[in-house]
């Protein structure tokens, strides 16, 4: 019995496009199941009246730390406490080199100190002569230069409002707060 050839090109496509037909008839049904409804893709979430608003007011990492550096529990951090905060603070991570700390103990103390290792200041902003060491003295100066970001009013020293950020970025995600929920009186 002669054997048959392997079929030709022309024969491959109409195998291949046959088969490519009913694969796609065997999951048009399930594909339609799945396909997204466009009227309620685009619809945000309204979460329900109970639940409450998503946190507009955050602290940064760094402000937080230097919220704790409050010595005397007056709720008022001046200059003189956050540095002795962060002399204090460097010491826990300053143990190879006496005086500074490498990028990789800036993330140790950013980890220990501010909760994470990727926190604000960062290394290359921090190390203002670039030798890829962190001194002391470098430490103090970048959070010195947040304090004076922070101090909204000039005064030499923090309240908690100040150590605040309003997050605006961050609303319920549909627009609506408090004051202009349904059945919510404005205040």
């Amino acid at each position: 019995m002669p054997r048959r050839p392997f079929p030709k090109k022309t024969d491959m496509r109409l195998i291949l496009g046959s088969a490519s037909a009913l694969f796609l008839v065997a999951i048009a049904p399930v594909a339609a199941q799945r396909a997204p409804n466009p009227a309620t893709a685009a619809a945000p979430r309204v979460p329900p009246i109970t639940q409450p608003p998503s946190a507009t007011i955050m602290a940064e990492p760094v402000a937080l730390f230097i919220a704790t550096t409050d010595t005397n529990g007056d709720a008022r951090v001046t200059r003189a406490e956050a540095q002795a905060g962060v002399t204090r603070s460097f010491a826990t991570v300053e143990t190879t080199t006496p005086g500074s700390i490498g990028y990789i103990g800036l993330s140790e103390w950013a980890e220990r100190w501010l909760g994470d290792r990727n926190a604000l200041p960062s290394a290359y902003e921090t190390d203002t002569d670039g030798d890829n060491r962190i001194t002391l003295a470098e430490l103090t100066a970048q959070i010195d230069r947040t304090f004076t970001r922070l101090d909204r009013d000039k005064d030499g020293m923090l309240v908690r409002s100040e150590l605040l950020t309003l997050d605006s970025a961050r609303s319920s995600g549909n627009g609506l707060d408090r004051r202009n929920r349904p059945g919510q009186q404005p205040r």
